[in-house]
């Protein structure tokens, strides 16, 4: 297959679909979310994000949900990781695939990893080494590529 000839979509749903929702869901419906959606024929979903609870309290049974959930074969669930930390918990609940990200927008970054573009990827940058090292896939990502809630015009 050449590499024009394939598209990957991956589901984000259970995690940045829900990461904002102001009412906490019951770790048990993640994993049934996850569960179902795995059994519509998605081949990657995004399960979860291993980010600090203080800061995202929606996500603080990240691993619970990781280690909840029926994997299906050929089905991937990548998890996010936004630091080192987060790759250590992942790695620590047998995780094989972890995304991370910056941003095209200086302000969105600023608002969600408490970081500048410059940082959020000297933050990630050892991740991708250990990955590496451990056998570990990464999938990276430009989020507010066609726009930002918080920045009327990239600068």
């Amino acid at each position: 297959m050449r590499v024009n000839d394939f598209v990957r979509i991956v589901e984000v749903g259970p995690r940045d679909g829900l990461q904002n929702e102001k009412q906490l869901i019951a770790t048990a419906d993640k994993i049934e979310l996850i569960n179902r959606l795995s059994a519509t024929g998605l081949r990657s979903i995004e399960a979860t994000s291993f980010v600090s609870p203080k800061w995202v309290p929606q996500l603080a049974d990240a691993a619970d949900v990781f280690t909840g959930i029926q994997r299906r074969p050929g089905v991937s669930y990548p998890v996010l990781v936004p630091n080192e930390q987060g790759y250590e918990r992942a790695l620590a609940v047998g995780v094989e695939e972890v995304a991370v990200f910056t941003a095209a927008s200086e302000q969105f970054n600023l608002k969600n990893t408490n970081a500048g573009i410059d940082e959020s990827m000297r933050r990630f940058a050892p991740i991708l080494t250990r990955a590496q090292a451990d056998g570990i896939k990464v999938r990276g990502y430009v989020s507010t590529v066609l726009g930002c809630p918080y920045q009327a015009k990239y600068q």
